[in-house]
């Protein structure tokens, strides 16, 4: 079974005031993007990486490789798109064999690799495997007069990445065209009439988005090590 993890790392760091994209920043001296590559070279040695980048960074990348060890693994680079959609297509050009694809953000970067063994076994008895967490806080629907009412939050979840796929029915899905709908890969299968299959996904493995995203991540890998 081949199986290959595109990586999407189109991020800016402006959310956090940093000067350069987040995926870049390092954390005990690599950077975030490298964590999320090594889950998945840990989980599956022989998986093929695909990380998608804005076309001005991929020089960057590029030495980023070189000068951390990286230059000699299953590793190539594609051009992003307009959108996540487009970029993940993109990503998806490189697949050329039948097996399962792995898209995670590449700023998930405490994502482990029982989690990602976990959604490849389900994608590949399934066809689909989407990890999410239960909510933990009240949540509360706001109309557009302000008014508010309570929403059962055992009937929410949130979702996280990788979501994961047979590689033929998330090509098929990417052949349609873009709709301002498509918010994840999840929506674009289900928009396809395909079924989702959540999986138990990992507290921990949170989007950095905000400096104390980035400050938890910090605390975390100092702890694992």
């Amino acid at each position: 079974m081949k199986r290959f993890a595109i990586i999407v790392a189109g991020g800016s760091g402006t959310r956090m005031g940093a000067v350069i994209p987040k995926q870049f920043i390092e954390l005990h001296g690599k950077p975030i993007l490298l964590y999320s590559v090594d889950a998945f070279l840990n989980a599956y040695p022989d998986i093929v990486v695909i990380i998608v980048l804005p076309e001005s960074y991929l020089g960057q990348a590029e030495a980023m490789l070189v000068n951390h060890g990286y230059a000699e693994k299953p590793i190539q680079f594609v051009a992003g798109g307009l959108t996540r959609f487009h970029s993940v297509k993109n990503g998806l050009a490189q697949v050329n064999s039948e097996g399962i694809v792995f898209i995670h953000d590449a700023v998930r970067c405490l994502v482990t690799p029982d989690l990602i063994r976990r959604c490849g076994e389900v994608a590949q008895d399934m066809g689909s495997a989407i990890p999410a967490i239960k909510v933990r806080d009240s949540m509360r629907h706001v109309a557009s007069d302000g008014s508010s009412s309570i929403i059962d939050r055992n009937h929410l979840r949130i979702v996280q990445t990788p979501q994961t796929f047979q590689s033929g029915l998330i090509k098929e899905a990417f052949e349609m065209d873009f709709r301002e709908e498509f918010t994840d890969e999840a929506s674009i299968l289900e928009f396809m009439g395909a079924k989702i299959n959540l999986i138990e996904g990992e507290e921990s493995n949170l989007k950095i988005t905000f400096r104390e995203d980035l400050d938890f991540a910090t605390w975390k890998l100092q702890k694992e090590n």
